[in-house]
């Protein structure tokens, strides 16, 4: 009778480890997985490029896209295909729909400032990328681009200051004047030359981010100062233009062209090419990480829109010949 007791005992416990065992391999509920992704789902954030079309807001977007998948909210993309008009009626028309946040690309530091106050009001989270506006918000992420003049007005003075070069003489090619690129980058360009007067700028222009234009302006300048020693753009795809103008010239190995970009592809290409001859890049997939990561903290977030303003300026890399590879360089298919 012992022994059958015993047994029965036996058998109990074995039924016992038998379901704990069961139970463990159920795993355990994160709470803080399941708040994150609760919190999220069914959020909505929208997208107002200056433009899509090309490899700056194209990878973003694609960045953007995908966490929005992966993370169950909706993304958006209002485009309004290089009109500040449409971006303001755009804007117009979402502090109406009142989404839970935007992520603005400004096409100058004025013509949205009031639209963002006016959203954040309005409950909207704003994040700006890579150019900025007169008017803070939630958050900014992107190129410091008083940091990049100051590289490239110090990559110049290298190359053709204190008699380095074939003369003094330097040309810069702006995109539009009242965009953040230009006016943050000029001042940091010019705070470098402030300390170097033997740097003659013989050429200061707009090419309003066409590369045609920038080649015939360079070409101009050519034909005025043959002894051109460097050269500032303020964006790769403009400055494929320049680059075409002095190698048309035959003045690839006298002027030496700097220019910055996202680091894609065809813009390391052209340092390999001897077109450009410093590539200061801003590094499109870093952005888009940083850029969602802000865009979910923002949504989990319960401080009100515009009550805490934040900013990261991502780092710079500055790409030549030396060093190009692809760790540096992407394509869009990278990113989606």
């Amino acid at each position: 009778m012992f022994t059958k007791i015993k047994i029965a005992i036996a058998a109990c416990v074995a039924l016992i480890g038998i379901g704990a065992a069961q139970a463990q391999d159920k795993g355990l509920e994160n709470p803080r997985s399941t708040a994150f992704h609760k919190t999220l789902a069914g959020k909505k954030v929208v997208f107002v490029p200056l433009s899509m079309g090309f490899d700056l807001t194209e990878g973003w977007a694609a960045q953007m896209r995908k966490q929005a998948a992966r993370l169950n909210y909706s993304f958006e993309i209002r485009d309004p295909a290089w009109s500040t008009d449409a971006g303001t009626r755009a804007l117009s028309s979402l502090i109406t729909e009142k989404p839970d946040l935007i992520v603005l690309h400004n096409p100058d530091i004025q013509s949205y400032a009031r639209l963002i106050n006016q959203a954040q009001a309005a409950g909207i989270k704003i994040v700006q990328i890579n150019l900025e506006s007169n008017s803070t918000s939630d958050s900014y992420v992107g190129a410091d681009w008083t940091e990049i003049g100051e590289q490239a007005a110090n990559a110049i003075v290298k190359k053709c200051g204190a008699g380095n070069g074939v003369s003094r003489k330097i040309a810069i090619d702006t995109g539009v004047p009242t965009a953040a690129s230009d006016v943050f980058q000029l001042d940091g360009i010019y705070k470098v030359l402030k300390q170097h007067p033997e740097i003659q700028v013989v050429s200061q222009q707009a090419t309003e981010y066409n590369a045609e234009k920038a080649r015939s302006i360079m070409d101009t300048v050519l034909q005025q100062n043959p002894d051109l020693c460097g050269a500032i753009g303020i964006w790769d795809n403009q400055d494929t233009g320049t680059a075409s103008a002095i190698k048309q010239a035959g003045k690839s190995d006298q002027v030496y062209l700097v220019t910055s970009g996202g680091g894609n592809r065809v813009g390391c290409e052209n340092v390999e090419k001897g077109l450009f001859n410093l590539y200061i890049s801003y590094n499109v997939p870093l952005q888009g990480d940083i850029l969602n990561a802000e865009i979910a903290r923002l949504l989990m977030s319960d401080s009100p829109a515009g009550k805490v303003k934040t900013l990261y300026f991502n780092p710079l890399t500055q790409i030549t010949k030396e060093n190009v590879n692809p760790r540096n360089c992407w394509t869009l298919d990278d990113l989606k």
